[in-house]
């Protein structure tokens, strides 16, 4: 609960205005009682109308300062735990943005977005129960004890024994509830994450008719989070009615202890009432404090989860002094590179070493698995190499902050992904000086003029999330033209063509050629056909560099090179 305490902190103002407040509400209804029992026990004497005016005016004035203390009261409640949940889920929002790729292998995408969501909503439902209670309570059942006793301590010595009773009902039930609710939370993550995937994936599970399959897996996590809150849900449902009970039953021994000694002349009517009205006042601050402690457990276990996230350190952090003074732009050198995944036993790519100067294209070739985009991975620093360097412009890639490194990038990734907006938008992506002759005449080396142009409302079209409202060549087009419009010193495109047709592609390339003569161009393929110009090719199996060179030198020379090319392409193509 650190991370929550040290928010409330933080507006320690509204804080103690909320305390002063309830303080002067619980002592309005503490006096109440005493009123009663003053008129029961004494009367009205001869009728006296100006007694009844007199006593009626300040019971009155207390009911009004109460009701005026416990609605502000309730308004800077309401300010101080909006006000948390606003900033931990900025605090957490911003912390998930400075997380590297390795960050997000650990959390999963569901469950930060459930801890962006979820657990910061039980912080604030719990703040919004613990400000109106924490201090309430404690005033009205301890004042309710003091005033019980003031009136008539033979009566009130009941509450010695219930009040122990009452606390560990309480210590025992939050006890059992605390496991459960990291239970529910843990559970809740696995449904998002079910959710997550159907949702996503519904084309796919649609296409191969696994909608039954789908609904079972659902099913399992829906029941099994089910089961946990019903447990959870169970353990606190005999807190009330224990509540009920042991306070029923005092009530029920004060008025038999009080009924005797009225018969007896001891005690006054008026007295025994107000010791009942104060039992249940205690039973009202036990009450209350109970439904702290029913929130306790999911709010520790939320809190716990978000300070997780918030206590993680990036593995990818910028240099305290950033070195940028070069005379060199769009040069690109890997210098005797190695890199390991995380609790993996073998190297992902290991001891690459090559250079790529301004206006030449390298590209990348090699089957699945052989490590091609871990390797571009590597440049603009969404994982750090494990030995070696990686150059940008003579300079370690480690030696500039993340947003100097990747101004210099335009990176096409391997899976085309559009945001919810406009065509504009997405071409503009992160780069707000883009003005709209930058954007036409990237969408037209990106070829996506044409379809562009056929749209109802051209650039400002609707882009849907995720762009699934154009295809899958679109997509790619669009996403090429978002790096084109940077105008970086560096290209990087990781199977970005794959989708086009050969025509498309041809003329794209033919583009691109023109538009990065001054830049360095890294391209991963899978094609031969879009490669075979490259300056340089660099051939990767199982993470080693077999081949480097052109196209002609490795189909002598590389015999990985020359399989790839022969499933391909014919020997008469080759040969032309």
């Amino acid at each position: 609960m650190k991370v929550f305490y040290k928010e409330l902190f933080r507006h320690k103002g509204s804080t103690f205005m909320i305390v002063f407040l309830t303080v002067i509400f619980a002592i309005s209804e503490l006096y109440m009682p005493n009123y009663m029992s003053q008129i029961v026990n004494n009367g009205i004497p001869n009728g006296d109308l100006k007694y009844i005016a007199f006593v009626g005016t300040k019971m009155l004035m207390v009911v009004i300062l109460s009701s005026i203390a416990a609605i502000w009261s309730g308004y800077y409640t309401a300010k101080v735990s909006s006000k948390i949940s606003r900033d931990l889920r900025d605090k957490l929002f911003k912390k998930v943005e400075s997380f590297s790729l390795e960050e997000f292998d650990k959390f999963s995408t569901s469950s930060l977005i459930t801890r962006t969501t979820n657990d910061i909503n039980q912080l604030k439902s719990f703040c919004l129960v613990l400000l109106r209670i924490i201090v309430l309570a404690p005033i009205m059942g301890i004042g309710s004890i003091f005033m019980a006793s003031g009136k008539n301590a033979k009566a009130s010595m009941v509450l010695l024994v219930t009040i122990p009773l009452l606390i560990l009902c309480i210590a025992l039930i939050a006890k059992r509830a605390l496991p459960l609710s990291k239970s529910m939370q843990k559970k809740l993550d696995k449904l998002n994450l079910v959710m997550r995937e159907k949702l996503t994936g519904i084309r796919v599970i649609r296409a191969f008719g696994t909608e039954d399959y789908e609904e079972k897996k659902f099913d399992n996590a829906n029941i099994d989070l089910t089961r946990t809150t019903m447990n959870m849900q169970r353990t606190m449902s005999i807190l009330m009615p224990a509540l009920t009970i042991l306070l029923n039953f005092t009530t029920i021994a004060i008025v038999w202890i009080g009924g005797t000694m009225i018969s007896n002349g001891s005690m006054m009517v008026g007295d025994i009432m107000a010791v009942v009205q104060y039992v249940m006042q205690i039973m009202i601050a036990f009450t209350l404090m109970s439904m702290v402690f029913v929130m306790y457990p999911r709010a520790v276990a939320s809190a716990e989860r978000i300070q997780e996230v918030l206590n993680t350190m990036p593995s990818i952090n910028d240099p305290k002094t950033s070195k940028t003074e070069t005379q060199l732009k769009g040069v690109l050198e890997f210098d005797n590179v190695t890199f390991n995944y995380k609790d993996s036993e073998h190297p992902a790519i290991e001891n690459i070493s090559f250079k790529v100067n301004p206006g030449e294209t390298t590209a990348i070739i090699g089957s699945t698995g052989s490590g091609k985009s871990t390797l571009i991975n590597m440049i603009p620093r969404f994982f750090d190499v494990t030995k070696g360097r990686v150059l940008v412009d003579g300079i370690d890639v480690r030696e500039y902050t993340q947003k100097q490194l990747r101004d210099k990038i335009g990176y096409v990734p391997q899976k085309s992904l559009l945001f919810s907006g406009t065509i504009k938008s997405n071409i503009s992506f992160g780069y707000d000086q883009a003005d709209e002759n930058d954007i036409k005449r990237a969408a037209s080396i990106s070829q996506s003029e044409d379809f562009i142009n056929k749209k109802e409302n051209k650039y400002d079209d609707h882009i849907a999330q995720g762009g699934t409202n154009v295809s899958g060549g679109q997509r790619q087009r669009l996403s090429i033209a978002r790096a084109i419009v940077r105008k970086p010193e560096i290209y990087i495109f990781d199977d970005s063509f794959s989708a086009l047709d050969f025509k498309t592609d041809a003329i794209l390339r033919k583009r691109l050629k023109e538009e990065t003569k001054d830049a360095a161009v890294i391209i991963v393929a899978q094609r031969v056909s879009t490669i075979m110009d490259a300056d340089q090719i660099l051939v990767l199996d199982k993470g080693k560099l077999v081949g480097k060179g052109t196209h002609k030198e490795l189909i002598k020379n590389c015999e990985v090179y020359k399989e790839i090319v022969l499933s391909q392409l014919s020997k008469d193509e080759i040969e032309d």
